[in-house]
């Protein structure tokens, strides 16, 4: 092999590390900026929330609608109000499937949420959703273009999910979305929120 063969293979060789390298840089960052938002969704952090979509993101969770741009979903967050002591709103971020393009400037990620919701001499709930999420790189920062929750159960603290459940989550009266969300079954019921990805070993969709 030539000298300027074996540089260009070394080139090559260095090129695609580094594409590597960033990647799971990516990946990380998506990584934590999800988690972010669960923890400041916890203490009712809403301009925190807001902060970290991008600036014509999208909101849906469970069959409250769509809200569009951050300046909207800014507001649907502060629709809830601040934190008060006594209230429990746990949203805890687990289980990261995450897949960076190939151009390192967008990325897909499901993640579910485990919450524990409650208020102090009052109600307690157990919930679960799951996340099908876009994350697009703005300016250089990794931010949330698309956030679609998917109600799984919410069910009494005290009862649990072998005898009773709450039905779906709709849009309030009071603040009605951009664009309806069509609705889904959810527990006891079987719904699969679909999946941004292939099967990673038989390739099945």
């Amino acid at each position: 092999m030539s000298i300027e063969a074996e540089m260009q293979e070394l080139k090559e060789r260095l090129a695609l590390v580094e594409r590597r390298a960033q990647a799971a840089e990516d990946y990380v960052a998506v990584s934590n900026l999800q988690r972010t938002y669960g923890y400041y969704v916890d203490k009712s952090q809403w301009d925190q929330v807001a902060d970290l979509f991008a600036r014509d993101g999208i909101l849906e969770i469970n069959a409250r609608g769509k809200f569009f741009g951050q300046d909207r979903i800014r507001e649907y967050m502060l629709h809830f109000g601040p934190a008060e002591p006594g209230v429990l709103m746990n949203h805890i971020q687990i289980q990261p499937v995450i897949h960076i393009a190939p151009d390192g400037m967008t990325a897909r990620g499901r993640f579910r949420a485990l919450m524990q919701v409650g208020r102090m001499g009052g109600e307690g709930l157990w919930g679960d959703a799951i996340y099908e999420n876009r994350y697009v790189k703005e300016d250089g920062v990794w931010k949330i273009a698309s956030l679609r929750a998917y109600q799984s159960f919410y069910v009494p603290f005290d009862k649990g999910w072998a005898q009773e459940a709450l039905p779906l989550m709709t849009d309030f009266d009071d603040f009605p979305p951009d664009e309806p969300t069509e609705a889904y079954p959810v527990y006891p019921e079987i719904f699969v929120p679909p999946y941004h990805y292939a099967n990673p070993v038989s390739g099945r969709k």
